[in-house]
C-alpha cells in the first residue's frame, strides 16, 4: 500500500480528474454516453491490436492468452492487448484518460460501480441497441446482465429493460470461504457465528496458524467489501438508494453489530500486521499453511491450487484433500458481495477500434466461447455456460459461485463511487488497525458519505 506522501498526491490526482472529468456537474453529464451502432461496421483487414485495460491479476493474463488464441481463429489480423497496472491505481489509469478525452486502450474493463462515473461524463459507448440487434439478453440472469452494463442500476436481481447498457459482462466473481478440511473438518461452517468460532478453536488448537484471513487494506474496495459483506449477512443495509440516504441506514442497529462482528471478533482471529492485506496476501496466507478460514474472490483463488506456490500439497489432489471451497455461511440473511466486470467500449477509441469492439463483444458472448473461457479459467455469466460441464468441473469453486449468483448484492451504483468508497476504505480500515472505535468509525462513514451524496445533483443509482 502505498505511503502517506503517495496517498494524497493519488488523492490529488483523481480529485483533479473529477473536476476535469465532471466540469461543473453538468457538460459531461448533459453530454451522455455517444451511441453505438446497432450493426457492426465494416472490420479492417489491416493488422489491429485491439486494447484492454484491467488491473494485474491472473484473469487478466488469461483473457489475453485466450483471446489471441481463439479470437485469431476469426480474425487473425487482430491481436488483443490487456494492459494491466496495480489493483490499486486501476479506477485513475482509466479514468484519467477519461478526462483527457483520449485513451490508449480501446475496451476498458469497469467494476459495475465506475459504470455511473463512465455514463454521466460520456466517456464509453451506449451499447442498448448493438445488444438489442445481436446479444440473446435471455441467456444471462437478468441481475447480471444489469450489473455490468445497465444505468441506472436496477434493484439487486431485477433488471429494467428500457434502461440502457453500456456493456456487457465479461468475468462473474464473489467471495468464497475457504477452509482447512484438515483442521476444522469436512463441513463447512453453515452460519456466520458457527465460522467465528470454528475459527477461534481452529486457531487455538494449532500455534502459529491465524483463525482468520480476510480483506482489510485501504486501498481498492478491499476494506469496504469486507465489511459490506458483514453487513449484508447481519441484516444491514448500505444506503436507502431511492431516497439516496446513507446516514441512518447504514449506521443503524444492524450496521453497528455488523462493525463490532468485524472488528471485535473477526479482527482477533487475524495474524499479526495482516491489518492491509488484500488478495495477495491472503493467497499467501492460505498456500503457506497459515490460515484455518479465509475469504477471497473466486476469479483470485486459482493459484491456491498450483503445488508450485503451495505447501499444502506436491499436487493439486493432495492440496484439495486439506482445502474445501464454499458459499458464504449465512446469519440473518444470506448475501453475498458481487464481483466480477464487465467491457465497456471507449468513446475516444478510433472508429476501426470500436468497430473491432463490438465484433469482439458478439463474438465473446457465443454460448460455445463463453463455454471455452469457463474453461480457460474464466467466470462466465450467461446461465448456460454457468451450469456447463466446462465450467463447473473446472475448479472446485466453480459451483460456489454457480450457487452464489442469486444471493449477491452489489454497493451503490452512482456517479460518486469512487469518492464513496475512498471514504469507507479509510475509515474501516482505520477500525480493523485500532485507529478509530468501531461505532465512531461507521458514524464518520455515513456521515462523510451522507455529504457527497447530498452535495451532488445527480441521479440515478441502484444495485442494492
Amino acid at each position: 500500500m502505498p505511503g502517506r506522501k503517495a496517498r494524497l498526491a493519488a488523492a490529488a490526482l483523481l480529485l483533479a480528474t473529477t473536476m476535469a472529468a465532471c466540469g461543473d456537474d453538468d457538460g459531461g453529464a448533459k453530454a451522455g454516453a455517444p451511441k453505438a451502432p446497432a450493426s457492426i461496421p465494416a472490420l479492417t483487414q489491416d493488422p489491429l491490436t485491439l486494447s484492454f485495460i484491467w488491473f494485474d491479476w491472473p484473469p487478466a493474463h488469461a483473457l489475453e492468452d485466450f483471446a489471441n488464441a481463439e479470437y485469431k481463429k476469426e480474425r487473425p489480423n487482430v491481436t488483443i492487448k490487456v494492459n494491466t497496472v496495480p489493483n490499486a491505481n486501476w479506477h485513475d489509469a482509466m479514468f484519467t484518460q477519461f478526462a483527457a478525452r483520449k485513451t490508449d486502450f480501446d475496451i476498458a474493463i469497469l467494476d459495475s460501480q465506475h459504470i455511473g462515473e463512465a455514463v454521466t461524463n460520456g466517456n464509453i459507448l451506449d451499447i442498448t441497441d448493438f445488444v438489442n440487434k445481436n446479444i440473446d439478453v435471455k441467456a444471462y440472469n437478468p441481475y447480471l446482465l444489469a450489473a455490468y452494463g445497465q444505468f441506472p442500476q436496477a434493484e439487486t436481481g431485477k433488471r429494467d429493460e428500457n434502461a440502457s447498457l453500456y456493456g456487457l459482462p465479461l468475468l462473474g466473481d464473489t467471495w468464497t470461504m475457504i477452509y482447512r478440511k484438515d483442521l476444522i473438518g469436512d463441513k463447512p461452517p453453515q452460519t456466520w457465528d458457527q465460522m467465528i468460532s470454528a475459527a477461534e478453536k481452529c486457531q487455538a488448537d494449532n500455534p502459529g496458524v491465524s483463525g482468520l484471513a480476510f480483506h482489510q487494506a485501504n486501498g481498492s474496495d478491499a476494506a469496504a467489501v469486507t465489511y459490506n459483506t458483514v453487513n449484508g449477512v447481519y441484516g444491514g443495509n448500505l444506503w436507502n438508494a431511492k431516497d439516496r440516504k446513507i446516514e441512518g441506514v447504514l449506521n443503524d442497529q444492524a450496521g453497528q453489530e455488523a462493525m463490532d462482528v468485524l472488528v471485535n471478533k473477526m479482527k482477533p482471529l487475524t495474524a499479526k500486521g495482516s491489518g492491509n492485506w488484500f488478495i495477495d496476501e491472503v493467497n499467501a496466507s492460505v498456500a503457506q499453511g497459515k490460515a484455518c478460514i479465509a475469504f477471497q474472490w473466486i476469479a483470485a483463488s486459482g493459484g491456491l491450487l498450483d503445488p508450485k506456490q503451495s505447501t499444502l500439497g506436491t499436487t493439486r489432489e493432495q492440496i484439495l484433500t486439506k482445502l474445501g471451497f464454499a458459499t458464504l455461511p449465512a446469519q440473518k440473511t444470506n448475501l453475498v458481495p458481487l464481483g466480477g466486470m464487465g467491457m465497456h467500449i471507449s468513446a475516444y477509441a478510433a472508429k476501426p477500434n470500436q468497430a473491432e469492439a463490438l465484433n469482439f463483444m458478439k463474438w465473446f458472448e457465443q454460448a460455445d466461447i463463453q463455454k471455452k473461457w469457463a474453461a480457460a479459467g474464466g467466470v462466465p455469466a450467461r446461465t448456460d455456460a454457468l451450469q456447463s460441464p466446462e465450467f463447473l468441473n473446472a475448479s472446485p469453486f466453480n459451483q460456489v459461485y454457480a450457487d452464489s449468483v442469486p444471493r449477491m448484492r452489489d454497493m451503490w451504483n452512482v456517479p460518486e463511487y469512487a469518492r464513496l468508497v475512498d471514504i469507507e476504505n479509510t475509515n474501516v480500515n482505520a477500525a480493523l488497525n485500532g485507529a478509530k472505535q468501531p461505532k465512531d468509525a461507521l458514524n464518520d462513514i455515513a456521515k462523510e458519505q451522507q455529504k457527497v451524496l447530498d452535495s451532488s445533483n445527480r441521479k440515478g443509482g441502484g444495485g442494492l
